[in-house]
């Protein structure tokens, strides 16, 4: 009959046909998949720890009589006999999950004693199952011990022929001890291995005290303690991970640094973190540093054998070990991250626990399970009691006894003969009293026997009924007595129940327990990226339009003195390098922008480039507005601690300063943090750093000028004020320049001038009358300084430190040039040495260089000499001292930035861009 018959048969009628929802009967059994693969495949049991494969294989095992005593057995032999009784799942989905159970770097406390290849660190499979053995270990015969007293509840197995158990009667808490993973459906675990001796004395600690929070089985269990060691970066992970099951773990392997030949040092890896392939570790660590990721591995070599892991990493002369070895940690699985999510089954049901949430789950259980074992002993013993009380009877009455069954037709009638008497019982009444059997009580001195007792009566053997046999079964029923009170005593007794289960596992860690594999380290576990990269000196140079980079020392060739020097970056005819800084990789600077915002970066993230490359722009490498240039860089030691004991002092192009702590600063965000409040209209002008006692000094756009100490501008505790008025500036004028001169001025006033008059007649070569002395002339000339003063028409002049006074701050300040229409407003105003050189630029793109010694010195009233003639029309814009100069006779080689290395002290002394003097 066809299909299409079937359908048209009208025996079958459409009465026959129930509806199904596809979409009901695609969630039912979709959920009934999931549970099966949560429950019977994947998850752990809280119990004992064991996932069913697992639990399979130590039982299955413990049946076959595979114990530590007996000797090692062809693996293919239990695998076999899991798969027929208990796990149809495929003999290689056994035997991989064998093999784990008997790697000791896999497993905290191995389940499986292997002998053969049982695979490597390296990630080398097993040798196939018919080529290696295996037994339990002891610890695994501690899972299944007392399996047999009906301890746990056993189900069919999958064909029903015969029964396995439900959990094995575990004696510690195996689920921490060795940790399991797991992926079902919607969920996974992940569970790390811990300590045996922490673990289990945690779960003594919490048998005597069960109110102890998670905190304080912290102090007893305070990490993952893994097979393979290692170092935990950090305890916040293991915290959050015992609080609440989840958490996120790092582990980086042991390793130290060794001084090697020709001054070459070499990194030691002696521990990796748990189930990182070592081979493909060292394979990681090749590659890296083929790529150029990691720099400075000449050689790697794994030295690793029998006695443990040595994977050696010959780093290259000049490179550090240090920088290197946290290369490793950034770039290869030396450094892993474990996340944990502790979910295990708990009474059959999934569930996320914490740390005493697990030790909890297995204490219940165990007590449950040591009471089932009280009771099926205690039920034994009764039963050989009550056969033993039955012997005593019979052996104080043997004369009677033997007339009955003689006289008896046959074992039937013996036994009915028995039951029927009553037998006097009062001298071992004491002795049936202590074995309280139930309904047994001797009443009035009589004894019925059970059929079970008249049975064990007629078997008897002749030489039990001797006087030696007879003390015996008295002191068996003694001794069984005693066995019986102890039962009594534990099921009625909580107190001695708990004791007994502590004292079973202080027995276990006595056996098992070991000291600690992995260190807790209480070192952050991020790594700084300053912690990869070497401390090398570099030299920063800045442009006058704004551009950056930084060259390697070693990269400028020392010269003799009055060398042509090298180019020291690539700028265009207009452009040239306005700040030099000498500097290591870890230095902090900080950027002041004109908008009142601050910038952190460290040198190591500026652009590094050659000596002849232009660099990038600030603008490129900081978040700049439209509009916002940077003012002031300001290299800062690397220890920000030492900060707090440093000031920087702001300006802004109204006159106002204010005074910080420069540990105001030291947490900056990428986006940068407003340094100074400012209005709308109003532009920083200048950021310094200034010593104890120096003085500052303000110069504003129409020749005025201010000297005040820096005392004079308390310390702001925050950021957003605008500071405290330096200068009154006239309505249309404005601040262009803050500088500092030294504090320390000379008070006497006759003196001063008087030697500014000698110092001027010297200059003129001129004679004149002074009454100094020789010491006090010294003392003046070594505190003078000079203060260059530029007009916007190009002229100039130098003017001594002392003919400035020390004034209030907040006043408008004395004269600084002699200004009229001829010089027009002030450009620049600054500090100088008579070796530095001085750059100009007019608005007409013209550029002029020249030796600031070639710059007279005169007073503050006078207008200065001319320094640069620029055409008509146009102005000086700009105004750069190029400080530590040095000889200057190879300028008019056209040269751009020439950059000249002292060879005695290693520092930059000479900086020049093209001349058009």
């Amino acid at each position: 009959m066809s299909l299409d018959d079937n359908i048209l048969d009208p025996a079958i009628g459409s009465d026959n046909i129930a509806p199904i929802s596809i979409t009901d009967e695609m969630k039912k059994s979709y959920l009934d998949y999931a549970m099966s693969v949560i429950v019977s495949r994947a998850l752990p049991d809280a119990r004992d720890g064991l996932k069913p494969v697992h639990r399979r294989i130590v039982y299955s095992m413990n049946e076959s009589g595979f114990t530590p005593s007996r000797p090692y057995r062809k693996s293919a032999n239990i695998v076999g006999a899991v798969m027929g009784k208990y796990h149809p799942h495929g003999d290689s989905a056994i035997y991989d999950a064998m093999v784990r159970l008997a790697q000791n770097f896999s497993m905290r406390v191995c389940l499986v004693d292997g002998q053969g290849n049982f695979g490597s660190m390296d990630g080398d499979k097993a040798a196939a199952m018919r080529y290696t053995e295996a037994r339990m270990t002891r610890a695994a015969a501690t899972l299944v011990e007392d399996i047999d007293k009906d301890t746990v509840d056993f189900h069919p197995n999958y064909d029903e022929s015969t029964k396995e158990p439900d959990v094995l009667p575990a004696r510690y808490p195996n689920l921490l001890i060795n940790g399991a993973g797991g992926i079902a459906v919607g969920m996974a675990t992940n569970m790390l291995p811990h300590n045996p001796t922490e673990v289990i004395t945690a779960a003594c600690a919490l048998i005597d005290n069960p109110q102890m929070t998670v905190d304080d089985l912290l102090q007893i269990v305070p990490a993952p303690d893994f097979p393979t060691g290692g170092i935990i970066m950090g305890r916040g992970g293991a915290v959050a991970a015992a609080r609440t099951g989840r958490g996120s773990i790092i582990v980086r392997g042991r390793a130290t640094v060794e001084d090697h030949l020709k001054g070459r040092s070499r990194i030691i890896i002696t521990e990796i973190p748990w189930q990182v392939n070592k081979a493909r570790m060292v394979e990681q660590v090749a590659e890296c540093a083929k790529e150029g990721r990691i720099e400075g591995i000449a050689e790697i070599r794994d030295e690793s054998d029998r006695h443990g892991v040595r994977v050696v990493v010959e780093v290259k002369k000049d490179f550090e070990a240090e920088v290197v070895l946290n290369q490793l940690y950034r770039y290869t699985s030396l450094q892993t991250s474990y996340g944990v999510n502790a979910l295990a089954l708990d009474k059959g049901r999934p569930r996320q626990m914490n740390l005493k949430e697990l030790l909890q789950a297995f204490l219940e259980f165990r007590e449950e399970t040591i009471r089932r074992r009280t009771i099926f002993l205690l039920t034994k013993a009764r039963d050989r009691a009550h056969i033993l009380a039955g012997l005593a009877v019979a052996v104080a009455n043997v004369d009677e006894v033997v007339r009955l069954i003689r006289n008896a037709s046959n074992r039937e009638d013996a036994e009915q003969k028995l039951l029927a008497k009553a037998w006097p019982a009062e001298d071992i009444k004491p002795l049936i009293d202590l074995i309280d059997e139930p309904g047994r009580k001797v009443e009035q001195g009589v004894y019925k026997l059970s059929t079970i007792q008249a049975r064990q009566i007629t078997e008897l053997r002749l030489h039990r009924l001797t006087g030696l046999e007879r003390d015996k079964i008295r002191a068996d029923l003694e001794e069984i007595a005693k066995e019986i009170a102890g039962y009594l005593e534990i099921l009625q007794s909580r107190d001695i129940l708990l004791n007994l289960m502590k004292n079973e596992l202080i027995e276990v860690r006595e056996k098992f327990g070991d000291e600690r594999r992995s260190e807790i380290s209480d070192v952050g576990i991020d790594i700084d990226d300053e912690d990869l990269i070497m401390r090398e000196d570099m030299v920063i140079t800045v442009s006058n339009e704004g551009y950056i980079k930084r060259v390697p020392l070693n990269t400028y060739r020392a010269q003799r003195r009055g060398g042509k020097g090298r180019s020291g970056m690539a700028t265009k005819d207009e452009d040239f390098v306005s700040q030099v800084y000498m500097v290591n990789t870890h230095t902090p600077v900080l950027f002041f922008s004109n908008m009142g915002m601050v910038y952190k970066m460290k040198v190591y993230r500026l652009p590094v480039g050659t000596p002849q490359s232009k660099g990038r722009a600030l603008v490129n490498l900081l978040p700049l507005k439209e509009g916002e240039v940077i003012t002031t860089l300001m290299p800062l030691p690397e220890d920000e601690d030492s900060w707090k004991d440093m000031y920087a002092v702001f300006a802004t192009d109204k006159g106002y300063v204010r005074r910080n702590a420069l540990s105001d600063f030291t947490d900056v965000r990428a986006n940068g943090k407003i340094a100074m409040k400012l209005l709308d209209d109003e532009h920083l002008i200048g950021v310094m750093a200034i010593n104890e006692g120096d003085d500052i000094i303000l110069n504003s756009y129409e020749g005025n000028t201010i000297r005040f100490n820096y005392d004079a501008v308390r310390v702001f505790a925050g950021r957003n004020s605008r500071g405290v008025r330096g200068i009154r500036l006239a309505e249309g004028d404005w601040l262009i320049s803050m500088s500092s001169l030294k504090g320390n001025i000379i008070d006497d006033t006759e003196k001063r001038d008087e030697y500014l008059r000698w110092a001027s007649a010297q200059r003129r070569e001129e004679k004149v009358e002074i009454s100094l002395t020789e010491e006090e002339i010294k003392h003046f000339a070594e505190n003078e300084e000079f203060v260059l003063t530029v007009t916007e028409n190009g002229f100039g002049k130098r003017t001594s430190s002392y003919e400035y006074r020390v004034t209030n701050r907040g006043g408008k300040g004395i004269s600084a040039i002699d200004k009229t229409e001829k010089t027009g407003p002030v450009i620049a105003a600054f500090p100088v040495d008579e070796d530095d050189q001085l750059v100009m630029v007019s608005d007409g793109g013209q550029l002029i260089r020249l030796p600031l010694h070639n710059v007279r010195v005169a007073g503050r009233r006078t207008q200065g000499v001319t320094l640069f003639k620029v055409s008509e029309g146009e102005k000086v814009v700009s105004v750069t001292r190029l400080a530590d100069i040095g000889d200057d006779e190879e300028n008019d080689n056209n040269d751009n930035e020439v950059e000249n290395i002292n060879p005695e002290t290693g520092e930059i002394i000479q900086s020049s861009v093209d001349s058009e003097e």
